[in-house]
């Protein structure tokens, strides 16, 4: 097996602009201050796989620990300085090579770096003419009061009572940057959708009544790292008869029914972007008439969905799209009464439906940015990726669900991207209609 080339990440260059960008962005004679993240530990000395801070990520690539980037706008001596671990060779022998203070200011196209250890003696003296601190709110307890000693220390250095440097959620304005991608933005998104394709259709063709569901969770993980993704972008979800109706279900343990459906949400992380995908499909390889009724429901939500995307539409139409589909739908069924607009109304379709029907999609699978200003949704505009994900659920506990259908949950999930005229589906190879699926299944033998 040939390993598939590496696509091309992010520039040095567009790092730059984006650190540009951001301290453009930043009041004047402000500072802005960014963690990179933290090893954690899982238990004893074994440690979770580190994976870097977001916000940190995007601005620099750095992708070690225990690292702060300070952004400086207008100063002289340099805008963009890094404080991250210094060298230490019985560390790096266990654990690999450090890039250190001396190589990342070249290495990462910084103005300066120097050892972390270092940033309690320098700092300081670099907020002295500050008036505003730009940090993560809210993210990071024990940052926060690093930087709120940085603070104190700064005013003893100044002498004299002074006003208190004003502190300002950094979110505000990396979160706008960072809800547009760029063209190697989308190169490394269409990579992860590409990957994820291959895991969903790995799964599928491994599925089978009684094959237990984490069977299905190993063909996903050996198709995301084999394809050289770094791995999945959230835990991947195998839920398979009830355990569909769990949103969330990760326990990924109980064997496939006979004649039940198998729910797969999972998505792999590329380079630090992420895909997320859903697909609902029978385990035996064959709908029963009524599972493709309610999976046909879901598809013409779904496809209604998609095609509200464009760009001067609001972040709210494709939802009320793929509701008004989806309430339709089940009042053909019987399932509710009334009428589609007084059951959007009233809610009285929420137990079924549960869940909105987009998020925003990139660094992290529930990507950052305003989904409404006020009481204003959003305009969708080019750059921007959004996920579409109707969905049907009818918990056999839920008092309003029919005998017929209790036990069934229904999702189909895919990432859209706004272009200037309309849409692209990034993982639109993943096969959706019920037709598609069952072919794919037949030709694997499930």
């Amino acid at each position: 097996m040939t390993a598939r080339k590496a696509v091309q990440g992010i520039s040095a260059k567009e790092y730059a602009e984006r650190r540009r960008a951001a301290l453009d962005a930043v009041a004047p004679q402000s500072a802005l201050l960014l963690p990179a993240g933290r090893e954690l530990l899982r238990n004893g000395d074994t440690h979770y796989p580190f994976r870097q801070s977001s916000d940190f990520l995007y601005l620099t690539g750095f992708q070690e620990p225990d690292a702060i980037l300070v952004l400086l706008p207008g100063r002289r001596a340099g805008e963009t300085v890094l404080f991250c671990r210094d060298h230490d060779a019985r560390r790096e022998r266990y654990d690999g090579p450090r890039l250190g203070p001396e190589q990342a200011a070249e290495a990462l196209g910084l103005d300066d770096a120097f050892p972390l250890s270092d940033i309690d003696d320098i700092l300081p003296g670099l907020l002295e003419d500050r008036s505003q601190v730009y940090l993560p709110l809210g993210a990071d307890e024990a940052f926060e009061a690093q930087v709120r000693g940085w603070i104190e220390d700064c005013r003893s250095r100044r002498g004299g009572p002074v006003a208190a440097l004003e502190l300002t959620d950094s979110g505000h304005i990396l979160h706008e940057l960072r809800l547009f991608k760029s063209p190697a933005e989308l190169r490394l998104m269409r990579e992860a959708a590409r990957i994820s394709v291959l895991a969903h259709e790995r799964a599928m063709a491994r599925a089978a009544p009684g094959v237990p569901e984490y069977v299905l969770e190993a063909e996903i993980a050996y198709a995301f790292r084999s394809e050289g993704a770094t791995g999945p972008a959230y835990p991947s979800i195998v839920g398979s008869g009830a355990n569909a109706c769990i949103m969330h279900y990760v326990d990924n343990a109980a064997p496939l029914p006979e004649g039940g459906l198998v729910l797969i949400d999972a998505g792999a992380e590329y380079q630090g972007y992420a895909a997320d995908i859903t697909r609902t499909f029978p385990a035996s390889g064959r709908f029963t008439p009524l599972q493709r009724q309610l999976y046909d429901l879901v598809f013409a939500a779904q496809t209604a969905a998609i095609e509200a995307v464009r760009p001067g539409a609001t972040f709210n139409d494709p939802h009320l799209a793929s509701q008004r589909v989806l309430i339709a739908g089940l009042i053909e069924l019987k399932v509710l009464t009334g009428t589609v607009e007084g059951i959007l109304a009233d809610g009285s379709a929420m137990p079924f439906l549960v869940h909105r029907c987009s998020h925003w999609l990139g660094i992290d699978v529930h990507d950052v940015g305003e989904y409404r200003f006020g009481e204003a949704w959003r305009i969708l505009e080019p750059g921007m990726v959004l996920t579409i994900e109707p969905g049907l659920y009818f918990p056999a506990d839920l008092p309003e669900t029919p005998r017929a259908f209790a036990g069934i949950g229904i999702r189909i999930e895919d990432d859209v991207l706004v272009t200037a005229t309309g849409y692209e589906v990034l993982t639109e190879a993943a096969p959706r209609d019920g037709d598609a699926i069952e072919a794919l299944m037949a030709q694997s033998g499930s």
